[in-house]
């Protein structure tokens, strides 16, 4: 997989390898880096909390406008934040959401997280955490692509179940365009 990160790691390399012909020619002919070319990549960060109902696949606030077409690299973290009181198993899924064709971005389905807790206490059991998303998809024209998530009660029920962004974690979306 060839993207403009990996295209600047390639054009260093050959830079250095050629490095030791001349330092004359080194002088007088610099090679540029490529420069960032506007709509090849781009990023959205989540700047609230999102609760989710349970069994509901909800629009997270965070999405990215694929401009043109060809194959892209969409990466997303996903902070969830999960609780409940025993006996109670639940968990959070999130997934990519191409909203320009109506359908889920093939295999970007994730557990974000999951509580697990059968104790007989009344404790509130819970925390968080961060799950990546990393998948390429070609889509034929401008695409939208929004994140989703969902809460799931299989055992008990969750008191809390978030999608989640502070200063200790933000989710994220991001595209990077492959070369």
């Amino acid at each position: 997989m060839l993207n403009r990160r990996t295209g600047i790691i390639a054009l260093t390399a050959a830079l250095l390898a050629g490095a030791g012909a001349s330092v004359a020619t080194a002088q007088t002919s610099a090679v540029a880096a490529p420069a960032a070319l506007p709509g090849l990549d781009g990023i959205a960060h989540l700047g609230t909390q999102v609760s989710l109902p349970p069994g509901v696949w909800t629009n997270i606030p965070v999405q990215v406008f694929l401009p043109t077409a060809g194959t892209y690299d969409l990466d997303a973290n996903v902070r969830g934040r999960l609780a409940g009181i025993p006996s109670v198993n639940t968990f959070i899924t999130a997934r990519l959401w191409n909203a320009t064709a109506g359908a889920e971005v093939p295999q970007s389905e994730r557990l974000v997280y999951q509580v697990i807790d059968g104790n007989a206490g009344t404790a509130q059991a819970g925390g968080n955490a961060t799950a990546p998303i990393d998948e390429l998809i070609t889509v034929t024209g401008p695409t939208t692509i929004v994140l989703q998530a969902t809460s799931t009660n299989a055992v008990g029920a969750a008191s809390i179940a978030q999608i989640y962004s502070d200063g200790y974690g933000y989710t994220s979306l991001r595209y990077d365009v492959v070369l």
